[in-house]
Order: C-alpha cells, then structure tokens, then sequence
C-alpha cells in the first residue's frame, strides 16, 4: 500500500512540477503543496524533501525569466529567513538570528540569603538572554555550513560553526567543527523553541557545544521514525578554542518515534544518550558543577567545588509524548565520577513537564532528529486574523550534588508557564519559579521574554 501511494504520489508530483512550471505562478505549486504534505506525514524523509523542493522549484521557471536573463536561476525570496539560491547549482545561503530579551524579580527567604552568603536581597534585572546571528547554506549538492554567532554577553562568542557533508556512504551526514554534542532532548531542542525560559536543572550535566566530527543518520528508508548520532569531542572555550591536555569527548544518542500519526500531531518519542568524559590524570585537571535556580539572572545555587576526577560518564534516557495539544516530557541525567585517590561519585537529576495549547495548536516534532521545532499559530495575532497561540505548561525539576563528603546541595524548582505565540517568529513568555533549596529555604522568581526570530 506504501509503495503504490508513493508511485501515486510521483506521478502527481511530474504532472505538478510539468504544469506549475508553465504557469510561473508566484504562489506555491501543486508540487510543492504535496512535499509539504508527503514530509509531513513522514512518507518522504528531510534529504528527499529538499532533492524534490530543488526540481519543483528549478521547473517553476517561465519562458519570460529565461527570456529575460535571471543570472542562471538565481532567486531571493523568504522561508524562516531571507535566502539567496540557485536550484540548478546546489547553492543557498540564508540569514537569520533571534533576540530574547529578558527580565527578571527574585523574592528568597532570608534563609536562602544566608546560605548564600548574600548580603543584599537578590532583587530584579533584565539582559539580552541571547543575540545572535547566522549565515548558513549550501555550496554544493552534499556541502552544507552554518556559522552562528551570539553577541549577548558583550561579545562575539561562537555557537554553531560547521561544515556538514550530507549522502556519506554509511551515514546520512558528517559534520565537522563547532556545535553541539548529541545528547538530551531538552539541549537539542532550539532555545527558540523551548516551553519554557531556561531549560530545567539536570541540563547542568549536557556537554553543549565542543569542537569534533559527529556522524548520524534517520530513517529515511525505514517506516519507524529514528535517528542516531555518535561523535568525537574536544572541549573548548566559547570561541572553539582548546590547547594542551584538554578533556575529550565521547557522545553518542538514540531516538525513535514508535508512534508518529496526523503530521505529528501524535508523537511518542524514546531516546538515550551516553557521553563519556576523557581526564588526563593531572592534579591540575579538575571540573566542577555549579548552577543556579532556573533563571538565567540568578545567582548560583549550587556549587561541587573542584572534584579531581580522571573520567565522567553521563547516562541519559528521554520520553515526550504528543497527543494534539497536550505533550508531556520528560529526562533523567545520571553522572559517574572516577575521582582519583578517592571514592566514586554519583550525582544525577531528572524533570518532567506537561503543556496544552488553549487555541488547538501542538508541538512540532522533526523525527530526523529527535528534537522539537517551530510552533506555528493557526491564526496569527494582531493583524485582525486570530489571537495567534496561547500555551499553559508546568515543569517539576530536581537536581543532587550531594555524594561521599561533596556537598553541591539539592535543588528543587516548581515552574509555571504562559506563553503567547503571537506568529511562528514572535513570542512573549512568562515563568513563575518557585525554587527550593535544600535546609535553606524557597524563593519565587518572575520572569518575562520578548522573542523574535528569523
């Protein structure tokens, strides 16, 4: 039944591209209209999407653009982003970046004060959570790149800075430089894409981005959505720099969507990653945690203090489940210290989450690779169309870096959350945490985003 749908399909698709082609019609094909269907069904994958989105876009051509001298099919135009592409060449480049501005009030029991050590109340803020801006693209038919920079902070700190090789022989893609490790769904989600303002506790232990060569594939063949990725790190600064005896990285994570129906509108997401830590045996090589509540403008909470450690070892299974618009998420990271002349370590967190849109709407899920996307409102805001997405969710996190005489503390947050999609590139957040330190006390955080990007 598959296969004679997807020659169905095939035949629409040559009669689509044959017809739209003539027309030279502004407006989006036939053709282009049932990719967007077959990829959102799961019936093609993300690499034969974008292979038949070029041929459809490359026959949209008329004779009067070819009359006319169109610089060999260049063309500008605006998808998530202003891009510049010539179909018949392979090549691309797209700009965007995204702008969170935040603010934040903190109200801590005197309690909390003192186990901090804090003379002053907390008090209130607002930053720039995040900046950025990127180029990415394509320069031939298998060459991908991307380089991301973020200038919250007061400086230009590196986040996404790679090339990526696509239809490698025994893996769908290899990519090379700066970017992040595959590990957790809450740290490979998009922070333009979270429920909430800052990721729950446990992301502590996520290694984020280092500098390596990853390879990984999807189910692109296979009628079960999957996706796998494994790869070699060196840990670095945030400028991609790393010298000397540097710690080493090794990553690996699994996922799979036994339930995926309605163009993802019903998802079951499984995973687990596993990341291994390589310290040289040297005094002078330590790590240590140290985190605050969920709330970026906060002060730190918890603190390990230096552990001399020869080698970390992170576990970490994954469940979010999707049933139109309620999710339900969920992860739990544990971490195994080899500490040198002294007793192993274990720490470990875990959250779980839960969220429903009012307006109908519901998380989108990319099966390639086993993270969420872009909440699209089916009626945007403020133009007299709709009210745009509204989202309520609650999130329960724990956190313990109490173990064998290291006393990090307990941290346990409470976080309620509304969010207002006003389009799929404008957000307005709100978060109330309530925080709860262990033999300390609690404190209540408020916390408000402006987002928009592109």
């Amino acid at each position: 039944m598959r296969r004679r749908r997807i020659v169905v399909v095939l035949v629409c698709l040559t009669l689509g591209m044959a017809l739209e082609g003539r027309a030279g019609s502004e407006e989006p094909s036939l053709a282009e209209h049932l990719l967007e269907i077959l990829r959102a069904d799961g019936t093609i994958g993300e690499e034969k999407y974008r292979e038949l989105r070029q041929i459809a876009a490359a026959e949209r051509r008329t004779p009067a653009d070819v009359a006319a001298g169109s610089n060999d099919d260049i063309r500008v135009g605006w998808k998530d982003g202003f891009f510049l592409e010539n179909p018949k060449e392979h090549f691309k480049l797209q700009l965007g970046g995204r702008i969170q501005v935040d603010a934040a009030n903190f109200d801590e029991d005197r309690t909390v004060r003192d186990a901090l050590g804090l003379m002053d109340d907390i008090g209130s803020g607002s930053e720039f959570r995040r900046a950025r801006l990127f180029v990415k693209g394509q320069v031939s038919e298998n060459v991908h790149f991307k380089a991301q920079y973020d200038f919250a902070g007061g400086d230009s700190d590196f986040k996404d800075v790679y090339l990526e090789f696509r239809d490698v022989p025994w893996a769908n893609r290899v990519k090379l430089g700066h970017f992040k490790e595959p590990f957790s769904l809450q740290e490979l989600t998009s922070s333009k894409y979270l429920t909430f303002m800052e990721r729950a506790l446990p992301n502590l232990f996520a290694p984020s981005r280092n500098t390596g060569i990853m390879f990984s594939g999807d189910s692109e063949k296979w009628e079960m959505p999957w996706s796998w990725a494994v790869g070699a790190f060196r840990e670095t600064d945030d400028f991609g720099d790393g010298f000397g005896d540097s710690q080493y990285n090794v990553t690996g994570r699994l996922t799979a969507a036994p339930l995926y129906a309605d163009a993802g509108a019903k998802v079951l997401h499984v995973g687990m990653a596993y990341s291994h830590k390589f310290i040289q045996n040297d005094p002078n090589e330590v790590i240590s945690y140290v985190t605050a509540p969920e709330a970026h403008l906060g002060p730190d909470y918890l603190d390990t203090g230096a552990i001399n450690a020869d080698g970390v070892s992170l576990i970490n299974p994954e469940l979010a489940l999707v049933l139109g618009p309620f999710s339900f998420q969920g992860e739990y990271t544990r971490t195994l210290l080899s500490v040198n002349g002294g007793p192993d370590l274990d720490f470990g967190g875990y959250y779980a989450q839960a969220s429903y849109f009012l307006t109908g709407e519901h998380r989108s899920y990319m099966p390639s690779k086993g993270a969420f996307a872009r909440i699209k409102p089916q009626r945007n805001a403020l133009r007299g169309e709709g009210i745009g997405a509204w989202e309520i969710a609650a999130r329960y996190s724990y956190l313990d870096l109490d173990d064998d005489g290291v006393s990090g503390g307990e941290l346990a947050d409470w976080t309620l959350a509304l969010n207002w999609y006003l389009n799929p590139y404008t957000r307005i957040m709100l978060n109330y945490t309530r925080a709860d330190l262990d033999n300390a006390g609690d404190t209540n955080i408020l916390q408000t985003r402006f987002q928009l990007e592109f």
